[in-house]
């Protein structure tokens, strides 16, 4: 028993809150398809993000640092958290000063950066990625396989491989692409706890509103 409980606890990943900052591998960026997210939480919610007036296609929903095998959170960082200003700042690519101050405050801290440097790490990283154009062009909701947005993201951004990105849904829809980048943000290869791409051949993916 006492093996087993021991095989049980090494195979758990290594999820690990409170660690101190700036020590970790790499960096995920997570990019969320806003109106997917939308018909799954975010009108329920009646979420400012999914207002008619807003045309958000691929958010950021955060650059989070990463161990090789599980990932640090809220971590104890002497830096200040940052003003409203600074997370307004950050609306039009994350949707939200909410989102962008809980990625701070979970993610952020982790990384030993100052605020504004994290946001600003944050933008850098997200306007490296080429977004498929073609995604935005859809005029209904379709299903199609997950592997397809992955295709189109590697079409995009030519240099990453497949084993730097995977594709995740939640509740039958197409969710993020999350990217695998170094900590000066060049593409690597994700470890295994990152790589789970989605198996559906059906996804829902939902046209810019």
């Amino acid at each position: 028993m006492r093996v087993l409980l021991l095989w049980l606890l090494l195979a758990l990943p290594a999820l690990a809150d409170g660690e101190k900052a700036g020590e970790f591998d790499y960096y995920v960026l997570a990019l969320s398809w806003s109106p997917n997210w939308c018909a799954t939480t975010g009108d329920a919610r009646n979420a400012d993000q999914c207002h008619p007036r807003h045309d958000y296609g691929w958010i950021l929903h955060g650059l989070w640092p990463q161990y090789h095998r599980g990932w640090p959170a809220y971590c104890r960082t002497p830096h200040a958290p940052p003003s409203r200003g600074q997370t307004a700042a950050m609306t039009d690519i994350m949707a939200s000063p909410g989102l962008a101050w809980h990625q701070w405050k979970k993610h952020g801290t982790c990384s030993g950066l100052t605020a504004a440097q994290y946001f600003a790490l944050s933008r850098r990283a997200y306007d490296a990625v080429t977004r498929p154009d073609l995604l935005r062009r859809l005029d209904k909701p379709v299903q199609l396989p997950a592997s397809l947005i992955e295709d189109a993201f590697l079409q995009a951004n030519p240099g990453w491989d497949r084993n730097m990105l995977t594709i995740t849904c939640a509740d039958g829809h197409i969710a993020e692409t999350r990217l695998c980048l170094s900590r000066d943000l060049q593409p690597v290869p994700c470890g295994r706890d990152v790589i789970a791409d989605c198996k559906l051949k059906d996804a829902l993916f939902n046209p810019v509103r």
